[in-house]
């Protein structure tokens, strides 16, 4: 474990909330929405559904689920709201718990992906949007819910905007559900007109004046003049806490050392500077210390994804370090495949951050981007999800839901239709959908899987395979973030040789299985994830998802089997589900997508880096300084026809040239591309030829 992170774990019991001398009840009838309760509840009563307006910190996310328990919704069905972000639904549960005085689980709980805590008693539910999508597969209409608060709607998130349709029915269907929306932004005129012009009911903030300050030039590395706006505003500014946005866990836990050992270079003569990280990956009493205050004399950084934006509310900020970006999942229709891709933020987002320096007193913006920047370059609203991501995994849920005319469905804003007729193309491709469009029998098994369409293909397939029991790991492990530590300054050396020691010639997703059976090897030890520089929590989560994948497969009757040493079962399994992210080695430089001849290069971080085949699959793409595949594996090409022979086929052997004759691999062409591409003279490389 680093120094500096070991700093943040130490210490005491947390607590949920930010620590003050009121009691609990102080604490709430001090928020903004206690004045306006009693005018709330009304509108709540007069209106199916409402729209409510109000400003991060306003206490619409704590207050109006305990408002509803109080006038006896209760009695009805249990309470649900939604958060965009499973950390939000985590902390918000935690700290309503805390109010009502119960126990977490028992009367209020929360649901995220792979954890269920909550019982029989539970009135209260807090959840991710896409769990309560997830329960919309066996109860569209929600007949166990009184009241539906769907927070956070300005996220827009892909599963937010499918809740919008569905709940939009459900509450026609069922005029006594309510259904409140809330949002942090003043853009409520769109929500009112979606939802049969809805009431809006706005809950004033407390803000006070925030100085915006731009760059004069950009920048041209945004993490080092974040360092450095930092230590500046700690060194010379009046006290007051700090707020940093950045976009990943990598960027944080890079910028939580680096200034760790800035501050440790300066000696104990300068005020103690607490560094705090957060972001989704980040166990939940690790992100907690946020809430705390900072010892007198001391003053604390906390440096986080856009989470904070909107769905944590940390009291104190006064200064906020505003670099522009954040990182998104763009989907390319073309490919059918998703990037994550650092971008530069919106206006409105842009505004939401410099919001938090305004909470607690006058503050300070600094954004790390040019005025022009900001006025010309910068989109007024961000993109809605739904209109730059991978739609296969929700389609396939509306699919099993009975939702076949996806056309017509009742979208806020509609999806490209591109991008949806690629995604029903996917599902055909891995066999969910049938020639007419319609769900197969292993399309709803793949449904009931809270995995992406590829990944459940995968576990079912290898059942088929004989190797179900490691594909299982296999997709528990792939299904949290970073596996191995590597230090940023000193022992890179020593985490690396630990690494390559896991490393299988066969690739990535090997690798991944190897680490697991060997934790497992050692009674699931602690000290061994140190000595191994490998997070000990990342692998108790992929343990606890793997119980939650069993189960599921358990009910389904899919027996885990293991093939032992005959690894290729393993491969084949692989190809089955990500054949559609299969690449070729190109002679000049990295690899070449099969789908839409991308370029595009092996990670350095993979197992296959020193040694790269000729054929590989890949999980993911990721873009930083090139187009890396993350998590890759080395097949066959004649494994792509085996298992999607609607995708490629045989190239005809008596049709080819002498050069391509000689060619090793057999030539496999896209269906979807011109028959005759396989023609294509080498000369000409606007459409990809395997057989070059």
């Amino acid at each position: 474990m680093p120094e500096w992170l070991r700093h943040v774990t130490a210490g005491g019991k947390a607590t949920y909330g930010k620590r003050t001398n009121m009691s609990l009840k102080e604490q709430r009838e001090s928020l903004p929405i206690f004045g306006l309760k009693k005018a709330l509840l009304e509108a709540i009563a007069a209106q199916n559904i409402l729209i409510v307006i109000g400003e991060t910190g306003s206490g619409k996310t704590t207050q109006i689920t305990q408002y509803m328990v109080e006038v006896g919704y209760a009695a009805r069905g249990r309470i649900g709201c939604t958060q965009p972000r499973r950390v939000a639904a985590m902390s918000v549960a935690k700290r309503v718990a805390e109010e009502m005085g119960c126990r977490l689980g028992s009367e209020v709980g929360y649901t995220i992906r792979f954890e269920d805590c909550t019982s029989q008693d539970t009135v209260v539910k807090y959840m991710t949007d896409g769990m309560l999508l997830r329960e919309c597969l066996l109860d569209p209409d929600l007949t166990s819910y009184s009241v539906i608060m769907l927070d956070e709607a300005h996220e827009r998130t892909i599963h937010t905007d499918v809740l919008f349709g569905l709940l939009k029915a459900a509450v026609k269907k069922r005029p006594e559900l309510k259904l409140i929306v809330t949002s942090a932004t003043l853009d409520a005129v769109k929500f009112s007109e979606y939802f049969y012009e809805a009431p809006i009911f706005t809950i004033p903030g407390r803000t006070f004046s925030v100085e915006i300050l731009y760059t004069r030039e950009p920048e041209t590395d945004y993490l080092d003049a974040a360092h450095i706006t930092v230590m500046q505003i700690h060194l010379t500014e009046p006290p007051g806490d700090i707020l940093v946005f950045l976009t990943g866990q990598e960027e944080i836990d890079t910028s939580c050392e680096v200034l760790y050992e800035r501050m440790k270079s300066l000696g104990p003569d300068v005020p103690e500077l607490i560094i705090l990280p957060v972001y989704g990956a980040l166990p939940s009493e690790m992100q907690t210390r946020i809430f705390e205050p900072a010892p007198p004399g001391s003053r604390k950084v906390v440096i986080a994804t856009n989470i904070a934006e909107t769905s944590l509310t940390i009291d104190g900020i006064y200064y906020v370090v505003d670099p522009g970006f954040v990182k998104q999942k763009i989907y390319n229709p073309k490919s059918g495949m998703d990037s994550l891709v650092v971008t530069p933020i919106s206006q409105a987002q842009a505004k939401q951050r410099a919001g938090r320096a305004g909470r607690t007193g006058p503050g300070k913006c600094y954004r790390l981007y040019t005025e022009r920047a900001y006025r010309d370059e910068m989109l007024p609203t961000p993109v809605p999800e739904i209109q730059r991501t991978n739609l296969a995994s929700t389609l396939l849920q509306l699919k099993a839901m009975g939702i076949n005319n996806l056309i017509d469905f009742d979208f806020m804003d509609a999806p490209p239709v591109e991008a949806m007729i690629t995604a029903l193309t996917q599902l055909h491709t891995l066999s969910a959908l049938d020639n007419d469009g319609l769900l197969t029998r292993l399309g709803r098994r793949m449904a009931e899987f809270p995995l992406e369409p590829s990944l459940s293909k995968l576990l079912i397939m290898s059942v088929d395979l004989c190797c179900s029991d490691e594909v299982l790991t296999i997709v528990s492990m792939l299904s949290v973030q970073n596996v191995f530590y590597r230090p940023k300054v000193d022992k890179q050396e020593i985490a690396d040789q630990k690494k390559a020691k896991f490393h299988q010639p066969e690739g990535d997703h090997l690798t991944l299985l190897a680490v697991y059976n060997s934790w497992k090897h050692h009674h699931f030890s602690q000290p061994w994830c140190y000595e191994n520089f490998i997070q000990i929590r990342t692998l108790k989560r992929a343990q606890d998802i793997r119980k939650q994948l069993l189960s599921i497969m358990d009910r389904h009757k899919l027996n885990t089997i293991s093939c032992g040493r005959d690894v290729q079962r393993i491969q084949k399994a692989i190809c089955s589900g990500f054949f559609r992210n299969a690449a070729k080695r190109d002679p000049q430089e990295g690899y070449r997508t099969i789908v839409d001849g991308q370029n595009v290069y092996i990670h350095p971080s993979s197992a296959l880096f020193q040694n790269q085949p000729e054929w590989v699959v890949y999980h993911e793409l990721v873009m930083t300084t090139k187009e890396y595949m993350r998590e890759v594996t080395a097949i066959e090409p004649k494994w792509l026809v085996e298992f999607a022979p609607s995708f490629f086929k045989m190239g005809d052997n008596t049709k080819l040239s002498a050069f391509k004759k000689n060619q090793t691999i057999n030539p496999l062409y896209n269906k979807y591309e011109d028959p005759n591409a396989w023609r294509i003279t080498r000369l000409k490389k606007k459409i990809y030829n395997p057989n070059r």
